[in-house]
């Protein structure tokens, strides 16, 4: 298998495509990040400050810039969730592996961003699920790690079907210090069939 920062793979089921995020992307994504009702639902521990709500074309474009630079930076890829029946992108999905000084360290840390709805347990499972039969090899790590807030119903669900179980365990900004919580974690080879 390639690395994944000299090949970001194409990873797809008969609903959903995920592949690197493109500029072309920009319109599709910007009803996403200016989706006030998704908003909730973004991960953004430990981004400067950044809350993901991106009301323009411009903001929406500068965003995707950085997830570009980002990538080649090897910080992490974000790959355009499409969706096959809309045929157009309906959120995205970011994966790195972090390294920390706290229980987190050389986690896989997962973030899906959709499109309100689309926050539905069927529907984030079949986004996730052809993900997570990769990530652990394409970003060296033996646990994933996603935030799941409280109010996240829809999600708690399609996680746990997939396996996640909550940890008790902060995670600590490298950025600002802050210790989050609210994240769930699947071990390797802890997947549900």
């Amino acid at each position: 298998m390639k690395n994944v920062y000299e090949e970001v793979p194409t990873i797809e089921n008969e609903a959903y495509l995920l592949r690197f995020v493109q500029k072309s992307d920009a319109r599709d994504l910007l009803a996403v990040y200016s989706d006030k009702n998704a908003l909730p639902f973004f991960n953004s521990d430990n981004c400067h400050g950044d809350n993901f709500y991106y009301p323009d074309l411009a903001r929406m474009n500068k965003a995707i810039d950085f997830w570009l630079s980002s990538y080649l930076s090897k910080w992490f890829v974000r790959w355009s969730i499409l969706d096959k029946r809309a045929q157009k992108a309906i959120g995205t999905v970011e994966l790195f592996h972090r390294t920390a000084n706290d229980f987190f360290n050389d986690a896989g840390i997962l973030r899906v961003d959709v499109k309100s709805e689309y926050e539905k347990a069927q529907e984030i499972k079949a986004i996730v699920s052809p993900l997570l039969d990769r990530a652990f090899s394409l970003f060296d790590t033996n646990r994933i790690a996603t935030k799941i807030p409280l109010y996240a119903i829809e999600r708690k669900a399609a996680f746990e079907s997939l396996g996640f179980a909550q940890s008790g365990e902060h995670l600590i900004g490298t950025i600002d210090g802050y210790a989050y919580k609210d994240y769930w974690i699947l071990e390797n080879g802890a997947e549900n069939e």
